[in-house]
């Protein structure tokens, strides 16, 4: 398996993963040009050239980051591609950054506090608020708890 920074040529294949959630409500729906749009801000997981994993850090200023739109070809879960891909946008954060906050909403907090991350309230991210949950069908329902990890701090 390689991670690797995501390319314009991987933006179908990250939609079609995402798709998968998206249907289930898991992430937000994504429109390929948005992706592409955003293709800086993702890695993917490849075993034997097929993407089989995605996940995006989003720069919020002021340090602080999310890791949004990750998501695994559910045949696959459990072999730590999410793990892979979290730790290789961490140590790319590491090397770019002194400091960083890096959070995520989830419904997998267990998942994040093996990573290094600790379960935190979601009204510390006003900006995430403002910008993704105004929109989400689960805004008066959310049922994602928020995860954080501070580097450098």
């Amino acid at each position: 398996m390689e991670v690797r920074q995501a390319v314009a040529d991987d933006a179908a294949a990250i939609k079609k993963i995402l798709d998968i959630y998206a249907v289930r409500q898991i992430v937000l729906e994504r429109s390929e040009d948005d992706i592409r749009s955003y293709i800086k801000n993702f890695v993917v997981a490849e075993i034997d050239g097929v993407c089989q994993g995605c996940c995006a850090a989003r720069d919020f200023g002021n340090n602080l980051l999310e890791v949004r739109s990750l998501a695994v070809n559910p045949d696959l879960i459990g072999y730590g591609i999410g793990k892979k891909m979290i730790n290789f946008i961490i140590d790319r954060l590491k090397n770019e950054r002194p400091q960083f906050r890096l959070f995520a909403l989830t419904m997998r907090p267990d998942f994040f506090q093996k990573n290094g991350f600790r379960i935190v309230e979601t009204a510390m991210f006003p900006e995430k608020i403002w910008s993704d949950c105004a929109k989400c069908p689960k805004k008066d329902c959310c049922d994602e708890v928020a995860v954080l990890m501070e580097y450098g701090f």
